[in-house]
């Protein structure tokens, strides 16, 4: 698409985006929600209470479904857990989540992977 055509374009959707907003505004139902909005956004300011305070006033099973959707989310990824390793040859410790550490990288080469995975220890 040419540049001027896709100024056209962009043109031709701003005047209609601008004759529905204007239709729009003169619509009696989104008047009457608009007012409804600021009167109940006044009065929540007024008892500094929150949307999600009214919400549960409203419908107090409304939290009980979000509940296990927050818990699924939390829960999606694991922390991993700390792992000391105890060279017995030259009696050094080190400490890590992961495998990627260059001490670690080092004595696994040097010895086997299984046999410095041997050395692990989990810490909480």
């Amino acid at each position: 698409m040419s540049l001027i055509s896709e100024y056209r374009a962009a043109e031709a959707s701003i005047k209609e985006l601008q004759e529905r907003l204007k239709s729009l505004s003169q619509d009696e139902k989104l008047k009457k929600e608009l007012e409804f909005e600021g009167k109940l956004r006044t009065l929540m300011g007024e008892y500094s209470k929150s949307l999600r305070d009214v919400i549960a006033i409203v419908d107090p099973d409304a939290g009980i479904a979000k509940a296990p959707r927050a818990a699924k989310a939390a829960g999606s990824k694991r922390a991993r857990k700390v792992k000391q390793y105890k060279n017995p040859h030259t009696g050094e410790v080190i400490e890590t989540k992961g495998g990627n550490h260059k001490t670690l990288k080092e004595w696994k080469a040097k010895w086997g992977g299984d046999v410095v995975e041997g050395w692990a220890t989990l810490l909480g």
